[in-house]
């Protein structure tokens, strides 16, 4: 007879009693957990606000064309003694005075022309571009992240649910060898057999359950919450390549959409800007000034107080003749840095099509593996029934039998692990032609069923 270890069968049944529990509160499919993700994800949260500080710079880029006003106030209380030399003076006798003065002045400049500024607001624009496809990118990789962690939940609940039928039909040829062993049928070694087979599952299904914690702890991770049992993949799932049909087609896309590719050539879009803005630091700077001052005195060094209103308009022309060599070097450093940012554009068109490619592939190889192991799992339940049926009139042995279903269920395992990768692969090959959203996340859903 079996005998499990207490210790073992109190954690397996407590953790079948939590996972009864979960099922029992209801089930989450694909678009419940990217719900969650959206409001709970911190790599998201993050990306959302470097965007918001992002749009900040078109802002500051434009304050660099705008007036420059200040307001400037002072008051002071002077203590002054003065003695004159050789006499008295015209402005008196002298010595110690007490005088206040209080005042303000109103400054106002606004640039005319100042090549920096016109250049660094035009690139604020383009880090804003740039910054809200960094967004986008961040939010096509949740729907991944959210997609794999949930596939890898799936496979682990899955292999759990194979691992108890499997233990189910195990159990039951067990049972039938011990009965077919007392009445002298069979021998002692299809019973040892079979109680091995049944220990190797018991032990299957500790790991798997071990397994399925874990994978629920990282979709924990991105949601802030253990999920429930989840929606599995549909029995007449059809696999299918994609439209259009063609590679190239989809090389195309990635070309032109591809978020990677389009960040890189906003970033090269910076460089050549730079390059404009450093040349500027060449140029004459304009700017039309003006400035109102208000000064009040009740006194002086003189003995008299003053009240004085004084208005200037103008302009003001700069004209940078030397700064040590600064400008060009600064100059030569950003068309290098454009030059890079040129190659990196190119680095990132080819890895572009390559991921497209593999994309393409990696879907054609995906929906193949499908097809064949729907086949894989008829021909190993064809198998099983025909083992099942020589067992049972003498022409086989429990053996034979055990070993068909260990094949049919690894075949069924199998099927659903490439349902999945099948379902993955879409995604990752509308990601990497930059046109994957959320609505490609629902129709991926609506293959998917309660089980």
């Amino acid at each position: 007879m079996h005998k499990a270890l207490p210790a073992i069968v109190f954690v397996l049944l407590a953790m079948r009693v939590s996972a009864q529990l979960q099922a029992a509160e209801g089930q989450q499919n694909l678009l419940d957990i990217y719900q969650l993700a959206l409001t709970s994800d911190p790599t998201l949260a993050s990306a959302h606000s470097a965007n918001t500080a992002t749009q900040e710079k078109v802002v500051q880029g434009k304050a660099l064309l705008l007036p420059n006003i200040s307001l400037n106030g002072n008051a002071s209380r002077s203590y002054t003694d003065i003695q004159y030399r050789g006499g008295a003076s015209f402005f008196g006798n002298g010595g110690p005075e007490t005088f206040n003065t209080l005042g303000y002045s109103l400054n106002v400049s606004q640039p005319l022309f100042r090549k920096q500024n016109s250049v660094q607001y035009e690139q604020s624009k383009i880090q804003v571009a740039q910054a809200d496809k960094q967004l986008q990118a961040v939010q096509q990789d949740l729907i991944l992240r959210v997609a794999q962690v949930y596939f890898d939940v799936l496979l682990a609940q899955d292999k759990i649910d194979l691992i108890n039928a499997q233990k189910a039909a195990i159990s039951k040829q067990l049972e039938q060898a011990k009965v077919n062993f007392e009445v002298g049928s069979a021998t002692i070694t299809d019973v040892d057999e079979a109680q091995a087979r049944y220990d190797l599952t018991l032990a299957q299904e500790i790991a798997a359950i071990n397994d399925l914690e874990v994978k629920k702890r990282t979709i924990q991770s991105v949601i802030g919450q253990l999920p429930q049992r989840l929606a599995t993949a549909r029995a007449d799932l059809k696999a299918g390549i994609p439209e259009p049909r063609e590679m190239e087609k989809w090389v195309e896309m990635a070309e032109q959409n591809n978020l990677a590719l389009i960040i890189q050539q906003r970033a090269y879009d910076i460089a050549s800007q730079e390059v404009e803005r450093a040349n500027a630091g060449h140029l004459p700077t304009l700017d039309a000034v003006g400035s109102y001052a208000d000064s009040r005195a009740n006194g002086g060094i003189n003995g008299f107080g003053a009240n004085t209103q004084n208005t200037t308009i103008g302009l003001q022309l700069g004209i940078p003749l030397y700064q040590g060599g600064a400008i060009s070097s600064k100059a030569r450093e950003a068309v290098a840095n454009k030059q890079k940012a040129q190659d990196d554009v190119e680095i990132a068109r080819r890895q572009a099509d390559l991921d497209a490619r593999q994309a393409f592939l990696n879907v054609s190889s995906a929906v193949a593996q499908v097809q064949a192991y729907e086949q894989a799992l008829k021909s190993s339940q064809s198998q099983l029934d025909s083992t099942t049926l020589g067992y049972e009139v003498g022409v086989r042995t429990s053996v034979d039998v055990l070993n068909a279903q260990q094949q049919f269920y690894s075949a069924k395992r199998d099927l659903l692990q490439s349902r999945y990768s099948y379902l993955l692969s879409l995604l990752k090959l509308k990601s990497v032609a930059g046109i994957l959203t959320e609505a490609d996340l629902g129709d991926i859903n609506k293959l998917l069923v309660s089980s």
